[in-house]
């Protein structure tokens, strides 16, 4: 029997549990969130996209390559939403760029040229002002923005990230095989690279602190910004432009991947992105802000085969950069953000042209009226609310458009080299059609058999033509001419 001071001690210590108690629960909820859950889910959304550069549809693990080893991309399409009908804007540098970012088909903002198709470091234009890209819509929602890596919309000031709304900018401003030491064989300088061999700059905003670039490092360099960034601005929103330099020739990579995968240096290239994936995706992990981040992982056009087996592969489709073949303009495109995008895999039409559209309507943020956008808002397909507002695409080769597609159906009005150089088209006398979602490989001209699905696919091009107003090209003047 208990006596009643053994009552009383028992009372005392009852009640200093129970005051204790909400303190214990409060340091388990804590301990139980790791790290620093710096967001909620209802905050804001970050956003992360991860643009490479020249890799093909058929690059990845889980798009089917056979030896490419990609498991961190492969987990990211597994617990996200795997497009497999997914299209760049051109299918080259400049333009795709420019598409990506402002929502609008390069001939819209003079971001395309049929004498140079890419800007060059003697070029003495950009995207211009009047431009208004993704970084600057979410700055106007207090987002803060950085890009890490390519750039190539202008190497100059007023052209670089700095100006167009990214708060920071850390990378090489154009293609890695620019500037090129003439004294060096051009075949030569691919076949075995150099760093020496190629002077391009590293910049940090608008300062030049490396030249040439160690491109050796350069993917994990890219990778370690990548990762700071995200550490020191976890408790606001961000926007965080990634745009690998590679798998674009010349091929680099750091020493602890070369060798390493089963593909040769191009795999090497490419598994060594995967892992800059993973860091990315286990640093919002680590800083508990993976369910309020949306995450999208696409490339800027198809494969530059003519550079045999330092360039990538299409997969079975047909064509490569430089083409609006398929294999030029259908890329690999993943899209990540855990509770927020519901699994699948997407054979719907999308494009890199709707994600600014799309980014605006998660960010609650309203894009100006003043303009023709050519992106669609896709948030009711990601989350798993309704129907793909995409039934359409038009491709242009520089300011022609080479072919159109219209449900399952794409119309060709010329041909060209299907490695895309030399990059002379043909107009073709009889139109060719092809069923996509029966032949994605593009070998059965089905055109004989629809006459009246070949109207439709003129009717919407000429409707398309009528509500392009001309614009001067930014892309074909040069410093040499500025005076």
């Amino acid at each position: 029997m208990m006596h009643n001071k053994e009552k009383s001690i028992l009372r005392v210590a009852f009640r200093r549990i129970r005051s204790l108690l909400p303190v214990t629960l409060m340091v388990a909820a804590i301990a139980s969130v790791g790290p620093a859950e710096a967001q909620k889910a209802t905050d804001k959304p970050n956003f992360i996209i991860i643009f490479t550069d020249d890799q093909g549809y058929g690059d990845l693990g889980c798009y089917g390559h056979p030896t490419l080893k990609t498991p961190n991309i492969d987990r990211m399409a597994a617990e996200g939403q795997k497009w497999t009908s997914f299209y760049v804007a051109e299918n080259v540098c400049t333009p795709s760029r420019a598409g990506l970012l402002t929502g609008r088909l390069p001939i819209r903002s003079g971001m395309t040229s049929d004498t140079r198709r890419v800007l060059f470091p003697d070029s003495d234009g950009g995207l211009p002002q009047s431009e208004k890209t993704i970084a600057r819509v979410l700055k106007e929602k207090g987002y803060n923005t950085a890009a890490i890596g390519k750039w190539h919309l202008g190497h100059l000031p007023q052209y670089l990230p700095t100006s167009h709304g990214f708060d920071t900018y850390y990378g090489i401003p154009y293609s890695n095989d620019m500037d090129r030491v003439n004294s060096v064989d051009y075949k030569a300088s691919f076949a075995d690279p150099k760093i020496e061999y190629f002077q391009v700059p590293l910049m940090r905003n608008t300062e030049v602190i490396e030249k040439p670039a160690d491109q050796n490092t350069i993917t994990k360099r890219y990778t370690q910004e990548a990762v700071k960034y995200i550490r020191d601005n976890k408790n606001k929103p961000f926007f965080l432009y990634v745009a690998h330099s590679l798998p674009h020739v010349p091929l680099f990579v750091s020493k602890e991947f070369k060798g390493k995968s089963e593909r040769g240096l191009y795999g090497d290239v490419i598994e060594e992105i995967d892992w800059s994936v993973g860091e990315i995706l286990n640093t919002l992990r680590k800083e508990g802000l993976d369910k309020n981040t949306y995450v999208v992982f696409t490339s800027d056009n198809g494969p530059w085969a003519i550079f045999n087996e330092h360039a990538g592969s299409a997969g079975l489709l047909y064509g490569s950069k430089g083409t609006s073949y398929e294999g030029g303009v259908r890329v690999p495109a993943v899209f990540w953000a855990p509770g927020k995008i519901k699994p699948a895999v997407v054979s719907n039409m999308g494009s890199t042209l709707d994600l600014l559209p799309t980014i605006s309507k998660l960010a609650g943020a309203t894009l100006p009226t003043d303009r023709v956008y050519d992106g669609y808002d896709l948030t009711t397909l990601l989350h798993g609310k309704g129907g793909n507002p995409r039934n359409e695409m038009i491709f242009y080769h520089s300011t022609s458009i080479f072919a159109a597609r219209k449900g399952d159906y794409k119309l060709y009005f010329y041909s060209n080299d299907p490695k895309g150089y030399p990059q002379k088209l043909e107009k073709l006398e009889k139109y060719q059609l092809f069923n996509l979602q029966h032949d994605p490989s593009e070998r059965y001209n089905v055109a004989d058999k629809n006459p009246q699905i070949i109207k439709e696919i003129v009717d919407m091009v000429e409707k398309h033509k009528a509500g392009v107003a001309p614009v001067k090209s930014n892309l074909e003047k040069r410093i040499t001419q500025a005076n």
